[in-house]
């Protein structure tokens, strides 16, 4: 193996890593290990690197490969874990790049509480097509463009060809971008982390000095959950609402601060979206991709941006073992940066509050979760069009079947019921780009990607599968779901309490479509939504 006396002397240190070729997000990962094994080295510990799985949501999205994709977040903590605790390695390096690769690889730290750090792979490029940005977002819009005859099979295609022009994650403020945002939050990854793309060579560096960093843990006695703290998990919800990041954060925050044994509910995304402006014009809702934001120094001028105004908690720890203020002593401001309108001081904001609202009512009691950031018109009552499943509902779609005013229900998508929970990107990316994506709303016990647009509301629970009210829903009944209030946002269908029980009385839960295997299994073991979608 390579290892003398003085290797074995060291401390161990596990480079856990999500390298594989299945996506475009994580093939950086390789070579940035060996950056950060460097860095290890030369700081006098032994790197032994390992892998786990990682599977392509992009690639996974619109069949049943999507339903592996929430599974595959445990599978990679899991593993990560197993192998750190069988070899009784002395701290861990994480390398992800994909979107359920960084909340399992955090998580795995919080359980381990180890000496922890977090590397991202990167961002992708934006394409460009026609003069214009583009990301993979625009591709799936295309569809439902296609669907209505707006652009031609050629126009599709040249779109296709031109969206991914390397590797890195999707390009926008995505569930990647998101949660590699969120790492640096966290304190768990080194400031700068989260915005160069995959293919920049500051990439590398940052993967060197990480490997450095972590040393620098080792040596402190710094473990994670001395990071991972309720105050850090705060900080991090903040910046994700100041920049309209992905609805999964509702899934990923809760279940990484579980495995540091800390619990953070839908009342607390409630309390830190409503003090919360959205300060950043990011993709779905807004221009900007990530490498725009990487231009104007990254994440460090939000959270600068902030913490002048109060909003962040300065004194935490964070991997380079000073707190998130020392860090943060000569970052720039947005009110540092004139010329730019990427990021917005707190007094200009775009909006008040954050970008995610939490709404209930008797067709979600336990809560449901829609992205506003972007959207003026945050207000929709209308005739259920329900459906069983997202194949049904995707078809309808497609025959021009959804008009102007519909409620768009997809039920048995949830955590147990899909099981898996997939994300509807091919529908709701169908539906904006017939035209209707702020004339029609769509409502799911199911998820969205990160690029998900327009009044679109998943993670209703309790789904349906566990008999929630969106299981006795009924084509025509009227729905309304409203976000105008980021305090009481409602999810409410106009029938009576006697109605809804009368209903669920006669509802027969279907069979499970999978009964052996990976997918059966996690059916059996996860919880709600509302708690992370934890398995045990």
């Amino acid at each position: 193996m390579g290892l003398g006396d003085k290797e074995l002397a060291q401390p161990l240190i596990g480079v856990a890593n999500t390298w594989n070729e299945v996506t475009p997000c994580n093939m950086v990962l390789h070579d940035l290990a060996e950056a950060a094994k460097r860095g290890v080295r030369e700081a006098g510990g032994t790197p032994r690197e390992f892998t786990a799985i990682s599977v392509s949501d992009g690639i996974g999205m619109g069949h049943q490969g999507m339903k592996t994709s929430l599974v595959s977040r445990e599978i990679i903590a899991d593993s990560f874990e197993l192998v750190m605790r069988a070899h009784c390695y002395d701290a861990i390096l994480g390398l992800a790049g994909c979107d359920k690769s960084l909340p399992g690889t955090i998580m795995a730290m919080a359980r381990l509480n180890l000496p922890s750090i977090f590397v991202y792979g990167g961002t992708i490029k934006p394409g460009n097509f026609r003069g214009k940005d583009v990301t993979i977002q625009n591709v799936y819009e295309a569809v439902g463009q296609r669907e209505a005859n707006k652009i031609t099979d050629a126009d599709l295609y040249e779109l296709e060809c031109a969206a991914c022009p390397g590797i890195g994650s999707c390009g926008g403020l995505f569930t990647a971008n998101t949660m590699a945002s969120v790492s640096e939050a966290l304190g768990i990854a080194l400031p700068g982390n989260a915005s160069p793309p995959a293919v920049e060579e500051s990439r590398f560096a940052i993967g060197y000095e990480s490997g450095k960093a972590l040393m620098h843990l080792v040596a402190r006695g710094i473990m994670a959950r001395d990071i991972l703290t309720i105050e850090a998990f705060e900080n991090a919800m903040t910046v994700a609402f100041s920049m309209g990041g992905s609805t999964n954060i509702a899934l990923h925050i809760p279940a990484m601060a579980h495995e540091a044994g800390l619990k953070i509910t839908f009342d607390d995304f409630i309390r830190i979206n409503g003090r919360t402006p959205h300060i950043v014009d990011m993709t779905p809702g807004g221009k900007y991709v990530m490498e725009d934001l990487h231009k104007i120094g990254g994440v460090p001028v939000i959270m600068k941006t902030l913490l002048d105004a109060g909003l962040l908690h300065g004194d935490v720890m964070t991997v380079t073992g000073k707190t998130l203020r020392e860090n943060l002593k000569d970052a720039k401001s947005a009110a540092d940066l004139p010329g730019q309108d990427v990021i917005y001081p707190v007094t200009k904001a775009l909006s008040p509050t954050g970008g995610m609202v939490i709404l209930r009512g008797n067709l979600a009691p336990d809560g449901s979760v829609v992205k506003v950031a972007g959207i003026a018109n945050r207000k929709h009552t209308g005739p259920a069009r329900v459906f069983d499943g997202e194949e049904a509902a995707a078809a309808a779609v497609a025959r021009r079947e959804i008009v102007k005013g519909d409620v768009v229900v997809i039920r048995y998508e949830g955590p147990q019921g899909g099981p898996g929970m997939r994300e509807m990107l091919s529908t709701t990316a169908a539906i904006m780009g017939q035209g209707l994506g702020y004339d029609v709303a769509l409502i799911t016990d199911g998820r969205f990607s990160g690029a998900t647009r327009g009044l679109s509301v998943g993670h209703v629970g309790p789904e349906a599968w566990v008999g929630g009210p969106i299981a006795i829903l009924k084509d025509g009944d009227i729905i309304t779901l409203d976000a105008t209030d980021a305090m009481e946002g409602e999810l409410s269908v106009a029938l009576s309490d006697t109605e809804i029980q009368a209903r669920m009385a006669q509802w027969i839960r279907p069979a499970p479509m999978y009964t052996t295997g990976a997918l059966a299994k996690y059916a059996k073991l996860v919880g709600p939504a509302s708690s992370g979608a934890l398995c045990g």
